[in-house]
């Protein structure tokens, strides 16, 4: 108590301490306080259980300090010694810096190669702590680059001060200062962290009790329990959110009912005559799922992925027509215009001369034509309503929606999605042309059912990818050239509009990347001047856009020169060429959705990689490219260069990030706690035993908004 009689920050962070829990605000954990407790929430730490959550980025493994005159050869070990001397000696062909320290017993030499930087930190007279392992030279015992920090009073001369975590460090917290924070709280862990799982379940699954995984983890005692601590705490994280999904999927089995669409044989002969040619395999393997799932009152939940050009359309069409054939309608939603537009061109390829009732929703639709199509679509004269985000906009309203289908699913937003479910519960078929690798398809869509296209439609031509570098670029033009001659059509995709850098001062150029307008010009004047070379690109006006997609559709342009709009969905098989400029600035799966442009028809088609980079990286998904057409081999190495989080972010799939499990490493981890997520979801839907009731506040704690689950609260 202060002499004015109010409590001091000290006094409240000491009354804290003996009552933490961790929903606390980690500001009134002793140490911390409002300034520090703002560093913390800039390294997402809020509260005491994120802070029991920060975990280390490596750890030391410092035993007990033993006496000079005790140390072995081989062995890992501490001394405690005074600098006798030190010597910096850069004349040898390795520069060294060594020291010579000493306690009661005898002296020891210690050496670091490149040791220049030590000349200003260890000098004679003070007493270091130095621990790595014992070498013999010439007959006599040294430590050879050992770990090492000079000891003042404030430190304790023990192993313990000096093992353990090593954290993520920033401006104003240190990863020592991290440390002596967290220590404080991992002392009441025990009485902390709530147990999840009975003694049997641990014991048949090899797991460590959750508070020793808890210590271990911050101050592992040997390499040993740092991996059981590791396994349980990445087992709890994927644990709880396969929870989550498995409770959203039996929230939208259970709690929603959806039309029943039954397929008739008469029903499957109508649509098939529909379209002028055999389906392969794997899409009948397709719908005969999707049908099975729509003929239920539970609303269907499937994603349907498949490589680019592998007939996804085809099904995603068959499963519209079985709406409209039990007097239910279809939203279908892309993430472009460009898209919407080409699928509605593709129903209509399909559905010429049919009664099925078909319209095109964009952005653009206004005035008295709009009011009258919103009109229609609110009576249930409209069967089919194609568009974009537009579809979400709260004036437009279906009188009986029985299927809505969501291509490219990882741009729409999980909120997104949900507001086509708000008036009914329709069944939900969710499409991509970015093969999932199995990993993300549990986790970023684990609450969905899965159906694979793997192979291509017969008749499709073999593409073949080559990486151009500056002095070969003449070479590829005069190929392209030669192919425009044969009436063959080309793309030219850049990674920018313009060349000019937004945000920068005086809107400054970026010389190495080729932009699309520059590269138009120089394409169609100085390179091409004899074949017709337009423009597209995302910021001209709509009209525009159609036009131009329309024109190369009819094959009255030879090159279209445009950025990624043409990534998706774009279905011209006249176009052979691909040329994608500045290559190595290019995910993978954007890379792959590109190539998947050409190859559409029967004719041989060529991808030209057009790219200089000395990144590893960029090599290693321009390399994958030539080697392979698979686009479920690519994801698989997409995932391992990038990791999940950039694959599919959190923003898209509605999970918060992993802190210490990683879906590529655990993924046996991941199997196991699926299974065992889902059995539990089957045995107590709601969490309401009391043995789960722990397993319940967790799982809200950490995944309730995101995976709306209000409800189970």
């Amino acid at each position: 108590m202060s002499m004015d009689g109010h409590t001091t920050t000290a006094e409240v962070s000491e009354e804290s301490q003996n009552r933490l829990d961790l929903s606390m605000p980690i500001q009134y954990v002793k140490g911390v306080g409002p300034a520090r407790a703002e560093t913390f929430s800039k390294l997402g730490v809020e509260t005491v259980g994120d802070l029991l959550e920060y975990y280390p980025r490596d750890w030391n493994f410092v035993p007990e300090p033993t006496k000079i005159a005790q140390m072995q050869p081989g062995e890992d070990t501490a001394v405690i010694g005074l600098v006798e001397s030190t010597d910096y000696q850069d004349y040898r062909r390795q520069s060294i810096f060594e020291a010579i320290i000493s306690d009661d017993t005898g002296a020891c030499r210690i050496i670091w190669f490149h040791g220049r930087y030590l000349r200003n930190q260890l000098e004679p007279g003070q007493i270091i702590m130095a621990s790595g392992k014992v070498t013999l030279y010439k007959h006599q015992l040294q430590l050879t680059n050992p770990k090492f920090v000079v000891l003042d009073e404030e430190h304790p001369r023990s192993a313990e001060y000096f093992s353990g975590g090593v954290y993520p460090a920033c401006k104003g917290l240190s990863s020592r200062q991290i440390k002596k924070i967290i220590g404080r709280v991992r002392e009441a862990a025990d009485k902390l962290v709530p147990e999840f799982y009975g003694k049997s379940f641990l014991k048949k699954t090899n797991l460590i009790s959750r508070k020793d995984a808890f210590q271990w983890i911050h101050l592992p005692p040997d390499e040993e329990k740092l991996a059981q601590a590791k396994r349980r705490l990445k087992y709890d994280e994927l644990f709880l959110m396969q929870l989550g999904l498995a409770l959203r999927r039996y929230k939208v089995q259970h709690f929603s009912a959806a039309r029943p669409c039954i397929c008739t044989d008469e029903i499957d002969s109508r649509i098939r005559k529909r379209f002028p040619f055999l389906l392969t395999e794997d899409q009948n393997d397709c719908i005969a799922e999707i049908a099975a799932d729509m003929s239920r009152h539970t609303p269907m939940n499937r994603l349907l992925q498949g490589d680019v050009g592998s007939g996804k359309t085809v099904v995603a069409l068959y499963a519209a027509l079985l709406a409209v054939a039990n007097r239910t309608q279809v939203a279908i939603m892309a993430p472009t215009e460009i898209l919407a537009s080409q699928h509605s061109l593709s129903i209509e390829r399909y559905l010429r001369n049919s009664k099925v009732k078909r319209v095109l929703v964009m952005g653009g639709l206004t005035g008295k034509k709009r009011t009258e199509l919103l009109k229609q679509i609110k009576s249930g004269e409209v069967d089919i309503v194609v568009g974009t985000v537009a579809l979400l906009q709260a004036d437009i309203e279906f009188k009986k929606l029985g299927l809505v289908i969501i291509d490219e699913q990882h741009k729409f937003g999980v909120e997104q999605r949900a507001q086509l479910r708000k008036q009914t519960t329709p069944h939900c078929l969710v499409m991509t042309a970015t093969p999932i690798p199995r990993t993300l398809a549990m986790t970023a869509f684990g609450d969905l059912d899965v159906s694979v296209i793997k192979h291509s439609p017969p008749g499709r031509g073999t593409v073949i990818t080559r990486w151009v570098d500056r002095q070969d670029r003449l070479k590829a033009h005069e190929f392209i050239r030669e192919r425009l001659k044969a009436k063959k059509q080309a793309y030219f995709v850049y990674p920018r509009i313009t060349a000019v850098v937004l945000g920068t001062p005086y809107g400054e150029q970026d010389n190495d990347v080729r932009a699309a307008t520059d590269e138009w010009k120089y394409l169609s004047t100085e390179v091409f001047p004899e074949f017709t070379v337009e423009l597209l690109h995302g910021q001209m006006p709509s009209v525009r856009k159609q036009q131009v997609m329309s024109e190369f559709r009819k094959g009255k342009i030879d090159v279209l020169v445009s950025t990624i709009v043409v990534e998706v969905g774009v279905d011209v098989p006249n176009a052979t060429i691909m040329v994608i400029e500045g290559a190595d600035r290019f995910g993978l799966a954007q890379l792959h959705q590109l190539r998947g442009r050409i190859g559409r028809g029967e004719a041989k088609s060529y991808c030209f990689l057009f790219a200089e980079t000395d990144s590893e990286i960029a090599q290693s998904r321009l390399e994958i490219m030539i080697r392979s057409n698979d686009g479920f081999e690519i994801a698989e190495h997409d995932l391992r260069l990038r990791g999940p989080g950039e694959m599919f972010s959190t923003r898209q799939h509605g999970l918060p990030d992993l802190k210490i499990a990683n879906i590529v490493d655990d993924f046996d981890l991941l199997v196991m706690a699926r299974k065992n997520a889902f059995e539990l979801v089957s045995q107590d839907p709601m969490l309401t035993k009391t043995e789960h009731r722990n397993i319940r506040q967790a799982l809200l704690a950490k995944f309730g908004d995101a995976l709306g689950l209000a409800d189970v609260a």
